[in-house]
């Protein structure tokens, strides 16, 4: 493979898309190599890189299943629960943290009732 055509940043023709955008049109790559890339440059700082996908080769959007729709809610449920208390904490547990704020930050009177 050559080298990929560079474009600067907005200047990409017709026919050339990121893959949101592509998404944004209902498809996706589709196993396609990159075709070319977008450089936006930046102060003290090497260029912003954006790849881009052959529009005319990029496929449809494969559909969600109820298989699919199943895995990907006990993916999200399981990532709720608090690897410490074991209890669904009602949102998305931080990976900064790795457990619910609660087990994170307890109240000095917790402490206090567990001893």
């Amino acid at each position: 493979m050559g080298a990929l055509p560079v474009f600067r940043w907005r200047l990409a023709p017709d026919g050339y898309a990121t893959r949101r955008q592509l998404r944004a049109r209902g498809l996706r790559p589709g196993g396609q190599d990159v075709a070319a890339q977008l450089e936006r440059p930046r102060r003290r700082r090497g260029p912003l890189v954006a790849y881009l996908y052959r529009v005319e080769l990029a496929k449809p959007v494969r559909p969600m299943t109820p298989a699919r729709w199943a895995a990907l809610a006990k993916a999200n449920r399981a990532r709720r629960i608090c690897p410490q208390c074991r209890r669904d904490a009602g949102y998305v547990i931080p990976p900064s943290l790795g457990m619910c704020t609660p087990c994170a930050f307890p109240e000095p009177s917790d402490s206090l009732r567990s001893a």
